[in-house]
């Protein structure tokens, strides 16, 4: 089965849901000059039976035109989440591309307290203006 990617991404690895809302903000966007400007809102919830910190992120950003970026660092927001069983953290954030559609996936890597590391996915979602997609 293809994953179809669509505005939103919703997925679990090792007890972690991530899920990601995406949206078109065009008060800040100017595409004459090829701006096209994207916030999107995480969910990140503990949904396991051990606690879990966010260390780093990994993003991959892959505009219209097939330009693929790669961001990583520490956190989130400025932030590194320590989660229990039942807890989440959400944040918003935004990008920018100069194509009218792109996507976004990536990982963010968790440390449980005994010093366990796992990459909890991002799945795919897709940046696009409203009524754009097929």
């Amino acid at each position: 089965m293809v994953e179809r990617a669509t505005e939103q991404s919703d997925v679990v690895t090792d007890g972690i849901r991530v899920t990601v809302r995406s949206q078109y903000v065009p008060d800040q966007s100017a595409p004459r000059s090829r701006r096209y400007v994207f916030a999107y809102s995480v969910r990140i919830e503990n949904q396991g039976s051990e606690p879990a910190q966010l260390r780093t992120r990994h993003w991959v950003i892959t505009d219209g035109d097939g330009k693929i970026e790669e961001v990583r660092g520490p956190g989130v927001v400025g932030q590194t989440p320590y989660l229990r069983p039942g807890e989440h953290f959400e944040y918003t954030s935004g990008c920018i591309l100069q194509t009218p559609r792109g996507d976004m996936r990536g990982t963010y890597q968790m440390i449980r307290p005994d010093g366990r590391e796992f990459d909890a996915r991002i799945a795919t979602f897709v940046l696009a203006l409203p009524h754009s997609l097929n």
